[in-house]
């Protein structure tokens, strides 16, 4: 793992912020909570937790982070068994595992914001990643020694992309080179596997968009940040919850929260549409005054077809937009905590 800093200023200050004495105190030993959204995790979750709980256990007795450090599950709606796996390790050990089950799916954007809201009040600094295991747990002791040298966010970034295949890998980076081009701030092959401080996690509840794409809006809080560097590993138990239509999906709702520029494509569309139309018009007055036959069929059907293909990309466009707007102006939760362990 290779760890590295950026010193990121903000000018965000936290309300009812601790004195710097206690903030130091808090920086050696902090309540650090592991938040890990859970969708139909039974089969793998025991393991995780084993794991994590190793983890834990090893911090904690070298005195890098506090005893009332914590793993705190969100299920998001699973249909499985993982709501009672969650249950019965809170049962096992009541300080160490805790749980937070969701009334519906929500999506694994907004389980993730239900954790970290919930562990802001509880922790000095929380630590989201997924329950697969496929981040490094190692990645942790880094992300300890980053935030107890003044860092308020620690990213988790992948060193190399060697066993996702060629599509995966040149679909992902062509998604950051595209979100980067429209303007909005990324960390490129970094997913939700992050340090936050109390600090910034105060600073995204004031957040209140219906449409999360938190990887988009981490970066814009600001605050010193840093990166750790990691290989990813192989999911150790079930199956991805990300298939090609989900990652579509996120890749556009990243880039339809963070950016309008696909507005101006209807623009530049409707403009191409009518440059097209003048050198057609163009086109037919030359042809008549050279007495050239014209083939009007082809030439009207290809106008059809491009002009329509126009209409219906920019009205798309543009109803993307329009629907997020209709979300938004309802105001409604973006979840239900249904229990808390």
């Amino acid at each position: 793992m290779i760890f590295e800093t950026n010193t990121q200023k903000s000018d965000i200050t936290s309300a009812g912020g601790d004195g710097s004495g206690e903030r130091a105190d808090r920086r050696d030993q902090p309540v650090v909570y592991f938040v890990l959204p859970c969708y139909n995790e039974a089969e793998g979750l025991v393991h995780t937790a084993d794991v994590l709980a190793a983890k834990v256990a090893h911090l904690t007795e070298t005195g890098r982070i506090s005893k009332q450090s914590r793993i705190l599950f969100v299920d998001d709606g699973s249909k499985d068994d993982t709501w009672s796996i969650i249950r019965n390790l809170h049962e096992r050990d009541a300080h160490l595992f805790g749980g937070v089950k969701l009334s519906h799916n929500r999506g694994h954007q907004n389980a993730l914001l239900a954790g970290l809201m919930t562990a802001r009040l509880r922790c000095d600094a929380a630590i989201s990643m997924d329950a697969d295991l496929q981040d490094d747990v190692n990645a942790v002791d880094e992300f300890i020694d980053g935030f107890r040298n003044g860092n308020e966010i620690v990213y988790g970034v992948r060193s190399a992309r060697k066993k996702d295949t060629w599509f995966k890998r040149t679909t992902a980076e062509a998604f950051y080179k595209v979100f980067e081009w429209m303007g909005a701030e990324t960390v490129p092959d970094h997913a939700d596997y992050r340090l936050m401080s109390r600090e910034t996690l105060d600073a995204l509840s004031e957040y209140h968009e219906v449409n999360l794409f938190l990887r988009g809006i981490v970066p814009t809080l600001g605050y010193q940040t840093s990166k750790v560097y990691y290989e990813r590993g192989e999911r150790e138990a079930g199956e991805s919850k990300y298939p090609l239509k989900k990652m579509i999906a996120f890749a556009i709702q990243g880039i339809s929260s963070f950016s309008t520029k696909p507005l101006s494509f209807v623009t530049g569309a409707g403009l191409l549409s009518i440059l097209v139309a003048i050198g057609m018009f163009v086109y037919v007055l030359v042809s008549l005054g050279f007495g050239h036959a014209i083939a009007g069929w082809g030439s009207m059907m290809i106008s059809i077809w491009l002009i329509g293909g126009l209409i219906m990309l920019s009205l798309g466009i543009v109803g993307e937009y329009v629907g997020k707007i209709y979300m938004e102006s309802k105001h409604r939760p973006r979840y239900r905590i249904e229990t808390t362990l």
